[in-house]
């Protein structure tokens, strides 16, 4: 446990006040850990900088007395895992441990989706207060969702940093989104309140993209697959009951509450954070060590990788990594295209719901509180689904893992089932939203949605994350900017489109945009591996 706690805000904390005299690491205490390491032919070695950067080579323990002629040769010693069973390594925590920040991201997660989605029962009521039109009200929504599309472009790129790492961004983000909820709920006009929101969504973003990166930092690729698919599951259940909570606490105490609720419930996120996460950075780990060994020895010779890796970049260069999200989204055909797809349902699922209180509220004549109910549909479609594809993951995607000819095409098929489960949603929830027809059928047409959600969202993560695993955060970020984009601008129209053209004919029309794209997962299960191989920063060892 010291291991973990060690490297927790709280860890850093400690060992701060206390000039490292508590929670100490394992070589501060025992030397002879980087020494035997450095003697052994495994993992420190030393790498001549420059031209011959990637030509490591073992160097023993006696060159530490031979500074002059190491530095003559700009060596250095290269800072590794101390053995393939360092307990500091991620992959090497015990199962409660890498449970336990799982857990956390899935707490995370829900907690900033819920944010979005509380606040739309309490339209009406911020419509009043503030004198806005409902375009406007609806903006609350749609720019806290550009927010956190934009976010994690900058936030993504900065955790893959090595000087940064990961837990410092989630904690010190979660803790800045927090404070400013309190502008935001105690806002006088609408402009206020729509600066703040966009603020907040863009401060509070990191979870929805680097969350996927923090799983696979712990867990190897096949088994990440059942931590993405749970840590998307709570995105999904964060817009499902935001507007169960909103709907019965705007009406009761006002839009104001439908800020409070969620600035609690993330208050109580920044304790948990602030004592339990860890940095899962691989990268940042050792080039920490690397810097402890140095102080510790006087010798600036010991570099991580990273540093290596590193030595002669210009500012340029670290530009160029601040942009990675940009870049590789609009350069790799593979990522365009499957962004797009998720965006898709994205916007539709932020369309969709506006559809609810016209369906529920007008046709079937629901309470404000009751028509948040409605939601459980899709909450139930969740329950269904979720562990038929970790059985799928399990049985289809583990075992095949392991063998040579494995490919990243081969966790697609899923896919098929979600492509097709999108248009029946939306063709049965649309032409069964009557009064003659009872309230339940919508909403078990509803629960449709959720199969298109999981095996869509998750196997697209998936996928992603095994093509691109040097590069998970940013291309995470890359997809939640699509996703963003869709679900900003989607719901602007949404009422006047259901209003215009009907529940039928409007859920029809979304119904035939995702028949259109059936045929993308066909085409990236057959043609993926070529298209892949044609990129060169996908995997091409598979």
């Amino acid at each position: 446990m010291a291991t973990q706690l060690r490297d927790t805000e709280f860890g850093h904390l400690v060992r701060l006040l206390t000039h490292a005299k508590y929670l100490r690491y394992p070589d501060e205490i025992d030397s002879s850990l980087w020494k035997s390491a450095t003697q052994g032919n495994t993992t420190p070695t030393c790498t001549p900088l420059g031209e011959h950067e990637n030509d490591a080579r073992p160097i023993g323990l006696q060159n530490l007395g031979s500074s002059n002629a190491a530095e003559n040769d700009r060596q250095v010693y290269l800072v590794d895992w101390y053995g393939p069973d360092d307990p500091e390594n991620p992959q090497n925590w015990s199962s409660n441990w890498k449970l336990l920040v799982a857990s956390l991201m899935c707490i995370l997660n829900f907690a900033f989706y819920i944010a979005s989605s509380i606040y739309v029962p309490g339209i009406p009521y911020i419509m009043e207060d503030l004198g806005a039109s409902e375009i406007v009200a609806t903006l609350g929504l749609s720019l806290f969702t550009l927010g956190y599309g934009l976010g994690p472009m900058l936030w993504s790129p900065m955790s893959e940093i090595p000087q940064l790492g990961r837990s410092p961004l989630y904690f010190w983000t979660l803790f800045a989104f927090t404070l400013l909820q309190l502008p935001t709920g105690f806002a006088v006009n609408m402009p206020m309140f729509l600066v703040f929101r966009v603020l907040t969504g863009f401060v509070g973003s990191p979870p929805l993209a680097t969350g996927g990166a923090t799983i696979i930092d712990m867990y190897d690729p096949a088994r990440a697959g059942y931590g993405i698919c749970i840590l998307s599951s709570f995105g999904v259940l964060g817009p499902v009951f935001g507007p169960i909570i909103g709907g019965f606490s705007a009406p009761a105490e006002g839009w104001r509450w439908t800020i409070w609720i969620f600035t609690w419930l993330c208050a109580a996120v920044i304790i948990l954070l602030f004592f339990l996460l860890p940095e899962t950075s691989a990268a940042n780990i050792l080039y920490r060590r690397a810097k402890r060994l140095r102080k510790m020895t006087g010798d600036n010779r010991f570099r991580s990788q990273s540093e290596i890796d590193a030595a002669n970049h210009t500012m340029k260069d670290h530009c160029l990594v601040l942009t990675r999200a940009f870049t590789l989204t609009f350069s790799e055909p593979i990522l365009f295209f499957m962004d797009l797809y998720s965006a898709l349902l994205y916007g539709v699922l932020f369309l969709w719901f506006e559809s609810f209180p016209l369906v529920f509220g007008e046709i079937y004549g629901f309470s404000a509180g009751a028509q948040g109910l409605a939601f459980l549909g899709i909450f139930v479609g969740a329950l269904v689904t979720v562990p038929f594809f970790l059985l799928w993951i399990k049985y289809g995607i583990i075992p095949r893992f392991a063998q040579p000819s494995f490919k990243p095409e081969m966790v697609l098929p899923p896919t098929v089932v979600g492509a097709v489960s999108l248009p029946l949603c939306l063709f049965w929830y649309g032409w069964t939203a009557r009064e003659d027809i009872h309230w339940i059928v919508p909403i078990i047409g509803s629960s449709f949605f959720t199969v298109g959600v999981v095996t869509l969202f998750n196997t697209v993560f998936n996928y992603l994350g095994i093509s691109y695993p040097s590069s998970a955060a940013s291309i995470f970020a890359g997809n939640a900017l699509f996703r963003a984009s869709f679900g900003a601008s989607f719901p602007l129209f949404a009422r006047q489109l259901f209003r215009q053209l009907g529940i039928g004919p409007g859920n029809s029309l979304l119904g035939g945009i995702a028949v259109c794209f059936i045929p993308i997962p066909f085409i990236l299960y057959r043609y993926g591996e070529k298209i892949r191989h044609m990129s060169k920063n996908a995997r091409h060892d598979m």
